[in-house]
């Protein structure tokens, strides 16, 4: 016959190992892979190439609304790849963290390319992507690593040029953004990851 004494021990025991499994999934992070960024970027990249045709130069914004929803069909699977979650699950703390970082200053993006859209101010959206993008990608640093936040930076510094510039130089600020930063920081994380698995 158990006394109560070990009935309680081993409650105890139970809720201690709860409370340490749920510290250590808050504490893991989800390394996002450089090949996303080198994948994005492309993408990003392409986009701008297609935007300076002479004959296309004006169907621009069409253009990046394509680009945006490729890059997010590239980017996503290499993210949620297992080897970038290290056995983290799809609905786990970190990864919930991260998109909830992520999610908001999307959103946001999109809220406001329907505003500028509609109220045709175009050349302002250009800006308007590469700043919320930047807050977004800055908040997602808390669920992933710092050169995340650096990167998140670079796209603000860039967004708050583009909204200074002028109309001319918004494909080219789009360009040096989603193509540009996004393969640098895809080719600096690859090579970070590659140094610590040496």
């Amino acid at each position: 016959m158990r006394s109560a004494n070990t009935v309680q021990i081993e409650s105890h025991a139970a809720a201690t190992l709860r409370y340490i499994r749920a510290s250590m999934d808050g504490a893991a992070s989800v390394a996002v892979p450089g090949s996303a960024g080198i994948a994005m970027g492309s993408v990003g990249l392409l986009a701008t190439a297609l935007s300076y045709v002479p004959s296309l130069h004006e169907h621009w914004f069409g253009i990046w609304l394509v680009a945006a929803v490729v890059a997010a069909g590239v980017g996503l699977p290499l993210i949620t790849q297992p080897a970038s979650l290290r056995g983290l699950t799809l609905s786990g703390t970190p990864v919930r963290k991260f998109a909830l970082c992520l999610l908001p200053s999307l959103f946001g993006g999109v809220v406001m390319t329907g505003v500028h859209w509609s109220s045709g101010n175009l050349h302002a959206i250009p800006g308007t992507w590469l700043l919320l993008y930047g807050c977004a990608l800055i908040s997602a640093s808390v669920a992933t690593t710092r050169t995340i936040a650096i990167m998140g930076a670079s796209f603000v510094v860039l967004g708050v040029l583009a909204l200074l510039l002028g109309s001319e130089a918004q494909v080219l600020m789009l360009g040096a953004g989603f193509g540009g930063l996004h393969i640098l920081f895809g080719l600096l994380i690859g090579r970070k990851t590659r140094d610590c698995e040496i």
